[in-house]
């Protein structure tokens, strides 16, 4: 999936996003600024968690619970200083627990993260506009 759009249609680009056979773990790659965190709190949104989503930037993780009982985590992996950090913190427990996590920053943990997974790049268009682009991964 490749698309361009502009904030106000984040609903509907979550929407869809949810319809591409996401797996579990969806990785978010973009600079600052970009809309990495608002894309993930339309996503949850959209799986039925309601109040406030913030992002993790301080706490590294924040757990969510939708109204139908799912977990869901949200990683921001900006501030890990290093791999065994994150490993320590059971990073990799959290992906193999079936839940969605959505993990902000994943290029901070190269190796631990599952072969399964989805892969969402945002780009910053001249527009204001972000072009996204989900790539599956199965290897």
């Amino acid at each position: 999936m490749e698309k361009i759009f502009s904030l106000h249609e984040i609903d509907d680009v979550a929407k869809e996003l949810l319809s591409s056979n996401l797996h579990k773990v969806v990785l978010f790659y973009a600079g600052m600024g970009v809309g990495k965190t608002t894309l993930i709190k339309a996503l949850v949104a959209q799986l039925g968690v309601e109040g406030a989503t913030t992002s993790p930037t301080f706490s590294i993780v924040n757990e969510y619970q939708s109204k139908q009982g799912t977990i869901l985590y949200h990683f921001d992996l900006y501030r890990i200083e290093n791999e065994e950090e994150a490993y320590d913190m059971g990073l990799d427990e959290y992906f193999d627990s079936g839940n969605w996590c959505f993990v902000e920053w994943p290029d901070n943990t190269p190796d631990l993260l599952p072969e399964v997974r989805s892969e969402i790049y945002l780009d910053l268009q001249a527009d204001g506009q972000r072009k996204i682009t989900l790539k599956n991964r199965l290897n």
